[in-house]
């Protein structure tokens, strides 16, 4: 199985948010922002703090994606 983060990054255009300001509001690295920007495994507590600093549920960011 594979993810995308398609979802996270239309999401981001809907709030006029940018990935620079969405890694200070999340608290989180740039190498994380990196992994999700190639669609990679990033850890759970990442996506929770996305969904924190964008006040929506993990399904509004993360698609599973079956081979």
């Amino acid at each position: 199985m594979a993810v995308s983060y398609t979802k996270l990054w239309k999401l981001l255009i809907d709030k006029k948010m940018s990935k620079t300001q969405l890694i200070k509001e999340a608290k989180i690295s740039t190498n994380a922002m990196a992994k999700l920007g190639k669609n990679e495994d990033v850890r759970v507590d990442v996506l929770v703090k996305i969904c924190n600093a964008l006040e929506c549920n993990i399904e509004d960011i993360i698609e599973i994606i079956r081979e």
